[in-house]
């Protein structure tokens, strides 16, 4: 079902074990081609650890789901080629893309973090919503 208006704006917001990542989505109609199915879409992400003690981002898993029902996962070490340690109080903001071939579709999943104790656990990702302005309403 396609994303209502509200949807179409808005990104994510999630807390795990005091790893609180925001997600904002974004449009990019000029890098965008559709007459051949290809629609880029921006995401932004901040990461900001709230909690008492560092963690080490290690991997990242993406769902992607465009409108079709088509399921892409992405698994991977770190982000933008980096694996980086965030201590309390700080935040690491990034930024990728994502093609699909249709006017909109889901992106959600996790990263995979370490603690210094080696403890791991995975800091979810809400999902979010990629829509072009050609997207039925």
């Amino acid at each position: 079902m396609p994303p209502t208006l509200s949807d179409r704006s808005r990104g994510s917001e999630a807390v795990t074990e005091g790893i609180r990542i925001r997600v904002r989505p974004e449009y990019l109609p000029g890098h965008s081609e559709p007459d051949h199915e290809r629609f880029i879409f921006a995401y932004h992400i901040h990461i900001a650890n709230e909690g008492e003690s560092p963690a080490r981002l290690m991997r990242r898993h993406w769902e992607i789901v465009d409108a079709d029902g088509e399921r892409h996962i992405v698994d991977d070490d770190g982000v933008i080629g980096q694996q980086p340690n965030i201590r309390p109080g700080e935040v690491f903001d990034y930024s990728s893309y994502c093609p699909i071939p249709t006017t909109w579709g889901t992106m959600e999943g996790w990263y995979t973090m370490t603690r210094p104790t080696g403890e791991e656990f995975r800091a979810m990702i809400g999902r979010f919503y990629l829509v072009s302005p050609d997207a039925p309403s």
